[in-house]
């Protein structure tokens, strides 16, 4: 840390690192703001915007900077490795969006180098710092519906975020929906869980529309965890790009022995409707929606929403703790980098098991994912 504040890295200038970027100048704390992106056009734009102090197209060149004492690492999910592993080696904080890796050998390297120069890492899982999971996370600390038996979560998504993730990479490995986007709904609900360890999943997956595209429409599984509970996942992310949930809509139902809570997620509670489009909700450098969209569930956009030219809503709440976390030591509920390659063997244990249509023992070690995956591919 800088004597005078936060000294910041921003490692990947798309959607995220602008919006992250973008809140670091709103921070008091933050004294020091460098910029990282291979594209000229997005650098200089986000440098602009937020009067960078130092800008250039080399990741190691910006983390060797001596002002440096914090690094954001929001590249492409394929592109996170290098990144991490310079940032950590120099001992930085981090905050990385998900996933560590898209292998789960190279997210246990990066894992264990975090680990081994004692860094602070942190995962970009922003659903933690929706005001009702917050609430709901302190009901079950509470006890107040007992011994959790079992959860059902479900997750329905258009596919302007496959169709935009995809056509960034020539290899779509791993790119699943369960991996890409699934994650954010398996970590809640682990979340929520926390204590209990999955001791198997079994899952399936259907890849009619997606197929021609290298990925999955959609991945059903359920988990048994170690004291019994039983813990159901289904994710669709093929809905047609129409389907007025910008991104996600999420619905969680936990049962426990005295009681139930009912999560509804779906941001069906304010609609607009008009004969104008509306925005497209997912956004990604080059992409462009490939249908108007005329009805909209606000709120259904991740990060949050614009009002008067700022973000406001979850990935506000998680950029802003993530700051007081540095500069205050505030304790925060991010995820931790440990739970982020959890999650990614999770998710590609469920996508092992659709493969090969039968239940896969947990835990599994990354080589034997790794193996099993390429085996089934």
């Amino acid at each position: 840390m800088q004597e005078n504040g936060i000294g910041l890295a921003v490692v990947g200038c798309g959607t995220v690192g602008r919006i992250r970027a973008v809140l670091a100048r709103e921070y008091p704390g933050v004294a020091w703001l460098g910029l990282c992106d291979i594209d000229p056009t997005t650098l200089k734009e986000l440098a602009e915007d937020t009067r960078a102090d130092f800008v250039t197209a080399d990741a190691a060149e910006l983390l060797r900077r001596p002002e440096v004492s914090a690094v954001i690492v929001a590249t492409d999910e394929s592109r996170h490795v290098a990144p991490i592993m310079e940032a950590a080696g120099h001992g930085h904080p981090l905050f990385i969006e998900k996933p560590l890796a898209t292998d789960p050998v190279e997210s246990a390297m990066v894992l264990a180098e975090i680990e081994r120069n004692g860094v602070d890492a942190v995962v970009g899982y922003t659903q933690r710092f929706r005001r009702r999971f917050l609430a709901v996370k302190q009901r079950l600390r509470d006890g107040q519906i007992g011994r959790v038996t079992s959860v059902v979560t479900r997750a329905f998504m258009n596919r302007m975020v496959p169709d935009a993730t995809l056509r960034k990479v020539s290899d779509t490995t791993n790119l699943t929906p369960m991996v890409v986007s699934g994650t954010h709904s398996l970590d809640m609900s682990m979340w929520l869980l926390e204590g209990r360890t999955p001791v198997e999943v079994y899952a399936r997956s259907t890849d009619v529309v997606l197929g021609p595209s290298g990925t999955k429409d959609g991945t059903f599984g359920i988990f048994t965890m170690d004291d019994g509970t039983l813990f159901s996942m289904n994710i669709n992310w093929a809905l047609p790009a129409i389907w007025p949930g910008s991104v996600y809509g999420l619905e969680i139902g936990i049962v426990g022995s005295t009681g139930v809570i009912d999560i509804e997620d779906t941001h069906r509670d304010v609609i607009v409707a008009s004969e104008q489009g509306q925005p497209a909700g997912y956004r990604s450098r080059g992409f462009e929606a490939p249908a108007t969209r005329h009805v909209d569930f606000v709120g259904s956009y991740p990060p949050g929403d614009l009002s008067d030219g700022l973000l406001w809503g979850p990935m506000r709440e998680e950029t802003m703790s993530w700051f007081a976390r540095l500069t205050k030591g505030v304790a925060t509920p991010h995820a931790t980098a440990r739970e982020a390659h959890a999650n990614l063997l999770n998710t590609m244990a469920m996508d092992l098991s659709a493969s090969r249509g039968k239940p896969v023992p947990l835990p599994i070690s990354p080589e034997e994912l790794r193996a099993g995956l390429r085996e089934e591919a």
